[in-house]
């Protein structure tokens, strides 16, 4: 199915004057000036970050003045976290969806090949590779096995992005290794998967032919600090690092992750409040009598053709989720994240309340 008919992340079926055209969440400026809203009383429940983001602690000054220095302390100690031999930092598991067309022409196969990317997804990954020239394909999870045989480029989120679905090891090792039999790649963002590390392919990610990517900010909840790693062979990350030049990730930065990715105790704790806070949300929208369609520990995902009318009332309200509009195959959808203090619980519930409709 051509991206034409389809939609991801995109409000590309809505004009302009109605919801402003936004390629991701948070974006509060944008949506603060179309409600006349002041950006400081909105409640953002838009980007599927972790509200209880890790304490940094203060910088000491000579991090702040000298270069990033390359020592592998970080490498080692991201490592021992995601559970893989190998991996990249990059300034974001963003730098590296739009290096990735680049190093598949170098490293994978200069021809441009069958791109197929599970649909709706996150839409940066259709947004590269399109812009590197390459004819894409949107897939849903069920007909994947249908079209692999014909893919050069198989790209899966997993957890998926809006929709919460998981995919098993077993079947992406399985799509791998068909990809690699005629010198495929096969690319899977786990920018969600922190809260189910058993379900990572982070351990097969030194096989060739796989690349496979996760975000820092997302679970630790501090997306300003663009942090993200690439795992794959060490060829592979031999040819990014060169794509990258030198200095990818910032001292700070390099600093802060490899301390809040030591803190083991953290981590267990944060897990369990995730996912005891997913259940409430579930709990509070099933109330409303929205039906829940997919969730992950950092959002829930609910498909509705009230999906505009509620985006509009909510953001009436300073309330900003994430409006999927419907396309050919499904109706429009919202993605909620998770509210943080219990006046963000409240507002959401009186929110609801407002436009909630008897079953």
């Amino acid at each position: 199915m051509p991206f034409d008919n389809l939609v991801f992340n995109e409000d590309v079926n809505l004009p302009e004057k109605i919801i402003p055209k936004t390629r991701h969440g948070g974006d509060i400026v944008t949506f603060s000036k179309h409600y006349g809203v002041p950006v400081n009383q909105w409640l953002d429940l838009s980007t599927g970050l972790n509200p209880f983001a890790w304490s940094v602690p203060a910088i000491a000054q000579h991090i702040w003045e000298k270069l990033p220095q390359q020592n592998n302390q970080l490498e080692t100690i991201a490592c021992r976290y995601y559970g893989c031999e190998n991996l990249l930092a990059v300034a974001g598991s963003q730098m590296a969806i739009q290096l990735l067309p680049a190093l598949y022409q170098q490293y994978g196969s200069p021809q441009r090949g069958r791109v197929a990317i599970l649909a709706p997804s996150y839409s940066e990954h259709q947004h590269a590779w399109q812009q590197a020239g390459y004819a894409v394909e949107a897939v849903c999870s069920d007909n994947i096995n249908a079209i692999i045989a014909d893919t050069d480029v198989l790209v899966i989120v997993n957890p998926n992005n809006p929709t919460g679905e998981p995919f098993a090891v077993e079947q992406l090792l399985a799509w791998r290794e068909q990809l690699s039999e005629k010198g495929g790649w096969l690319i899977v963002d786990e920018a969600f998967m922190d809260l189910t590390p058993q379900n990572s392919l982070a351990q097969y990610a030194h096989l060739s032919h796989l690349v496979v990517l996760r975000s820092f900010g997302k679970f630790f909840g501090l997306a300003g600090i663009r942090l993200g790693f690439v795992l794959a062979n060490n060829s592979l990350l031999n040819q990014l690092k060169a794509l990258l030049g030198p200095w990818p990730v910032s001292a700070p930065a390099r600093e802060i992750a490899q301390t809040a990715l030591a803190d083991i105790r953290w981590q267990a704790n944060t897990i369990k409040q995730l996912q005891t806070l997913s259940k409430q949300l579930v709990c509070l929208l099933e109330a409303a009598n929205l039906p829940i369609s997919g969730q992950t520990g950092l959002f829930v995902w609910v498909k509705t053709p009230r999906a505009y009318n509620l985006f509009t009332a909510f953001a009436q309200q300073g309330i900003l989720v994430r409006y999927f509009a419907a396309t050919d195959n499904a109706v429009s959808s919202l993605r909620f994240g998770l509210p943080k203090m219990e006046k963000d619980w409240e507002r959401l519930k009186q929110a609801l309340d407002s436009v909630s409709m008897p079953e």
